[in-house]
């Protein structure tokens, strides 16, 4: 009770204005773990998994590490505010592309003769470009979304009720993200009845997956509040996504 009280009501209350210049202990490892959660998660998301035979569970295989993608996100607007989670968001993005582009090269480069994987090689890493502009499109809507309700979510409460505001910015995030992802990506490609079926199980298990990892969330918050003496509030933060300053 005592960790939840401190958690939704910070002893350090910044933000209001253009982001302060300082470092901080653990910022540049939340944005490695971000933005290789988002690569993983685009490589495992074209195998189609079917976890519950009974229930004809099927989901796309980033549906398991995504969700962390979007816990990473909701950490970064709470503690260290909009602007820098919008860099970061950013940054992932760019990873993202290039990811994509040296895939697409290392597919089209011919092998050497006595190598064998070939066909098996591009079945996995040569990635259509519908998928790779759904991912990115339905990644940078999503995460922006998710950024955006996060941050005004947390002066609407004041600070409290924190898990009102990481489940609610991913119920409304995660909606953006499965329909433009699912939909730019196997749309005439996969069976109607399958997309339809892995885009709902995707989303109710994403929307599930950021409820269960709530107690984690708060641990992670709490006490990264205490290390790096921030608590960031977004009064005045210009959420433009494309300005990368302020």
């Amino acid at each position: 009770m005592a960790a939840a009280a401190l958690l939704e009501r910070p002893a350090f209350q910044r933000g209001g204005g253009r982001l302060t210049t300082r470092s901080y202990r653990y910022l540049d490892v939340i944005t490695v773990g971000f933005v290789v959660v988002l690569l993983l998660s685009n490589i495992v998301a074209v195998k189609p998994v079917r976890l519950l035979d009974l229930f004809r569970l099927d989901l796309d295989g980033g549906t398991l590490l995504f969700p962390i993608s979007y816990i990473f996100g909701d950490v970064l607007v709470e503690v260290y505010g909009y602007a820098r989670s919008r860099r970061v968001i950013w940054m992932g993005f760019g990873f993202n592309l290039l990811a994509a582009l040296l895939f697409a090269l290392m597919v089209w480069l011919p092998p050497a003769p006595e190598w064998q994987m070939q066909e098996a090689f591009a079945q996995i890493l040569g990635q259509t470009p519908r998928i790779v502009v759904g991912s990115l499109v339905a990644f940078w809507c999503g995460e922006f979304v998710n950024s955006y309700v996060m941050a005004k979510m947390k002066i609407w409460t004041a600070g409290r009720w924190l898990w009102t505001r990481t489940i609610g910015s991913t119920v409304v995030g995660q909606a953006v993200d499965t329909a433009l992802f699912q939909t730019m990506a196997f749309a005439g490609v996969w069976d109607t009845s399958l997309l339809i079926r892995v885009m709902l199980w995707n989303y109710a298990v994403k929307v599930l997956y950021e409820a269960l990892a709530t107690p984690m969330t708060y641990a992670i918050v709490g006490y990264l509040k205490q290390a790096e003496q921030e608590d960031y509030y977004d009064y005045d933060t210009n959420f433009n996504p494309f300005v990368l300053r302020g």
